[in-house]
């Protein structure tokens, strides 16, 4: 009974495992530098990729209209609060103002830049959420495509 469970266990880890590297496979590929960037935040500053440089960075790419964001997002900021690096990138929302009711109803504390088409266009940006994880030197060391429980964002970072 115990090495049927197991066998059953090591088969769905197996295909979740498929799953993801099939979905992932058009994103950045690791070890690339990321596509530069200079975009206004949400708070009204500006922000460029080479502003990220010197610290391992969470790059995390959603839409104010995506459930599974919302439920996302706090992972992000308990992370965030604890002394990760996290930049939010709000993508494909019609007006400003929707990104701002997303990010009061989720009383988030992390930057939130304001991204368009030619940035969804450069970080290959097939679905929501999508977050690549930078080095210290802007390179793409890890990406992952859909909701992450805390635990995984944080084994996936390290």
């Amino acid at each position: 009974m115990l090495r049927s469970l197991l066998l059953h266990l090591i088969a769905v880890v197996l295909i979740v495992q498929a799953v993801s590297w099939f979905r992932e496979r058009s994103l950045l590929p690791a070890d690339t530098q990321a596509p530069m960037f200079y975009h206004r935040t949400l708070e009204h500053g500006w922000i460029s990729r080479d502003d990220l440089l010197g610290k391992p960075t969470v790059l995390y790419f959603f839409a104010p209209w995506c459930s599974i964001c919302k439920y996302s997002m706090p992972n992000l900021e308990a992370m965030q609060r604890d002394g990760w690096n996290i930049v939010a990138v709000a993508l494909s929302y019609q007006d400003p103002a929707e990104v701002e009711d997303f990010v009061a109803d989720l009383h988030l504390s992390m930057p939130v830049v304001l991204g368009n088409d030619q940035l969804l266009q450069d970080y290959q940006i097939r679905g929501f959420p999508t977050y690549y994880v930078l080095d210290a030197q802007g390179r793409v060391q890890r990406k992952s495509l859909g909701w992450s429980s805390r635990l995984g964002l944080e084994l996936r970072v390290r």
